[in-house]
């Protein structure tokens, strides 16, 4: 399966992102309003500067306690990324976030991010993938 039929199962394929220079504070908002994993720091909707997950802030959070909220997400994002293309296959996606392991990944076209893929839309597409082998080895098997 390609990264582009993830993208088209998505019920929604626009992505959450905040702006650089906004506060830790702010994004942790965001994480807890969208009930998402992560937020992709951009300074225009289409450009990937970094991102920043919930396990950035707990970790953060306890190393330094609350008064880094007031911080920028500039200062704990992690801002190495690795993304794919609509055209990767997901074994090589799911591949790459475990061995970096993280979570999230942005789908890059060019230099501009068409959206961001989670370890459980890449898990969920393969589980898919291959719950239709078995069906079709079934039915070999049975004669249908």
């Amino acid at each position: 399966m390609l990264v582009q039929q993830i993208l088209k199962s998505k019920a929604d394929d626009g992505v959450v992102t905040i702006a650089p220079g906004s506060t830790i504070g702010q994004a942790v908002e965001v994480l807890s309003m969208r009930k998402i994993g992560a937020l992709v720091v951009s300074p225009d909707g289409k450009h990937v500067a970094g991102i920043l997950s919930e396990r950035d802030v707990v970790r953060e959070l306890g190393r330094r306690g609350p008064a880094f909220l007031n911080d920028k997400v500039d200062s704990i994002m992690t801002s190495r990324i690795v993304s794919c293309a609509r055209s990767d296959k997901t074994d090589d996606v799911l591949q790459k976030m475990t061995d970096g392991r993280f979570r999230h990944m942005p789908v890059v076209e060019g230099d501009e991010m068409v959206g961001l893929i989670s370890i459980g839309d890449v898990v969920k597409a393969r589980l898919m993938e291959l719950s239709a082998e078995k069906d079709a080895l079934e039915g070999m098997i049975k004669g249908f």
